[in-house]
């Protein structure tokens, strides 16, 4: 059975970061060391995996019994220096071209602020414990999440809310390549809510992938039916 660490880098080296010829070119233009098997082992220590590992096993464990938890599949996505590749912007078409078969624009909502900085710069890569599969919990509304006791969000002294933010969704879509999340090309749609965003004109940001189209989106925040998800996200040290 293969261990946490060699289960990540086999699924992180197979992932759009590297199997996605448009991201890989995105990851080599922005000044980026491609996140290959070899610089995972140099750049993450054994504490670091370790960490890792009871992260992600904490975060199943707490989210276990929510909604729709059975197709929610958690692991690591990597989050990219934001001075070099942005994930809370939209990316040029070019990006886009191997993810939806063509050269595509994202729609992003001209009223969206920068965005939460939850990564900041200074390494290359942060790997984040949170959902890396194409569907979220749904834990119901933007209120619901935002304004819900801390005791529902927090794991192992992480209040999984501070990452719900729209630089690691977009971080997740382009490691995801084509096998996109929240896409209406999947089985059921979904979108995804980030909740770690404060309210624009009263309304909730939130990311889907709909008509192939990558959409970076503003909506209402009261909103708690089935499609609406969540990806309750720990950063690792």
């Amino acid at each position: 059975m293969a261990s946490f660490r060699d289960e990540q880098i086999a699924l992180l080296t197979a992932s759009g970061w590297l199997s996605c010829a448009s991201v890989a070119q995105a990851v080599a233009e922005a000044g980026l060391p491609a996140p290959t098997a070899d610089f995972l082992v140099d750049r993450f220590s054994a504490q670091n995996w370790k960490t890792a590992e009871l992260k992600v096993l904490a975060l199943r464990e707490h989210f276990g019994t929510a909604r729709f938890a059975a197709e929610t599949v958690f692991g690591l996505v990597l989050v990219p220096d934001p001075t070099k590749l942005d994930t809370r912007r939209p990316m040029s078409p070019a990006v886009r071209k191997d993810q939806l078969g063509r050269a595509t624009g994202d729609v992003f909502d001209d009223r969206l602020a920068a965005g939460v900085l939850g990564v900041r710069p200074g390494a290359d890569w942060t790997a984040v414990a949170t959902v890396t599969g194409p569907y979220g919990v749904s834990l119901g509304s933007y209120y619901d999440v935002a304004g819900g006791s801390a005791e529902a969000f927090i794991v192992d002294g992480n209040d999984t809310r501070t990452l719900m933010i729209r630089q690691v969704w977009g971080a997740r879509v382009l490691q995801s390549g084509s096998k996109l999340p929240d896409c209406g090309a999947n089985e059921h749609w979904t979108f995804t809510l980030f909740p770690g965003e404060a309210l624009i004109d009263g309304e909730a940001e939130s990311g889907t992938v709909l008509k192939s189209k990558v959409r970076f989106r503003l909506g209402k925040p009261d909103r708690g039916i089935g499609p609406v998800r969540v990806a309750p996200a720990i950063s690792i040290p």
